[in-house]
């Protein structure tokens, strides 16, 4: 496997990113994974070794790269947590959707990553953000996975339930039974608003688990049986749809 740190030059700054691909057979096709809250840090790099070992083109970024170049959450504590939803407060669908063109023209430069087949997936506070980057990105993102998304649907303008209509690749969304960021109220306004716009798309709810279940570092939090689902469900979804 072969491993960068590297900086993406963006409009507003460097974003500092992470990518991971297999050393051999490529081109490969590309997977943006975006962070949850706590911040880019190891525990998310191996999921990203994850995907890539099974040959993906992972691209990582910190997207709180305005802010610090090195943030993460080191404990759960009330202050601690504080800080964190600062930090998740200050971006915006729109910014997310920027710093995405700067990872494509990024990708697109990469010798290694296949510019045609380009998948996404968001944890927690970036399945907004997957829904943004599909309906503004339609030609160049080609399926997306939104694992126990926060915060998606809401009372403003760019709520992503609203995205429905503009959303072209095949969706899934992995959806804890126990989630006060995603109850089943705000799931069923999400499902009625893609159905009606004629998605391709996947809602599973997931039993006996919480909003943060895949993470293996998520103490009383990580749920084994319902984490191994979610990499079969994100393998299928991006073979199907990135390997034609």
């Amino acid at each position: 496997m072969i491993e960068k740190h590297l900086d993406i030059k963006t409009a507003e700054g460097a974003m500092n990113t992470f990518v991971v691909h297999p050393e051999e057979g490529g081109p490969h096709p590309v997977v943006l994974f975006y962070m949850d809250a706590p911040g880019k840090r190891e525990e998310l790099h191996d999921m990203a070794r994850r995907l890539a070992s099974v040959g993906y083109y992972v691209v990582l970024p910190n997207l709180y790269y305005r802010r610090s170049r090195d943030y993460w959450l080191k404990e759960r504590t009330e202050a601690a947590m504080a800080v964190m939803f600062e930090h998740m407060k200050s971006l915006t669908n729109a910014m997310v959707v920027e710093d995405t063109r700067a990872m494509l023209d990024f990708v697109d430069a990469q010798p290694e990553a296949r510019k045609d087949r380009i998948g996404a997936v968001g944890y927690c506070m970036s399945g907004p953000f997957v829904m943004a980057v599909a309906a503004q990105l339609p030609t160049r993102i080609h399926a997306i996975a939104s694992i126990h998304g926060a915060n998606m649907v809401t009372d403003r303008p760019d709520s992503p339930h609203l995205y429905a209509p503009y959303i072209k690749c095949e969706s899934y969304f992995a959806c804890a039974e126990t989630d006060k960021w995603a109850p089943p109220a705000h799931i069923a306004a999400l499902e009625k608003a893609m159905k009606d716009a004629g998605m391709n798309y996947r809602i599973e709810w997931y039993p006996g688990a919480e909003h943060g279940f895949v993470f293996p570092l998520r103490a009383g939090i990580y749920h084994q049986p319902s984490a191994e689902r979610h990499w079969e469900r994100l393998f299928t979804l991006f073979d199907r749809n990135l390997r034609a």
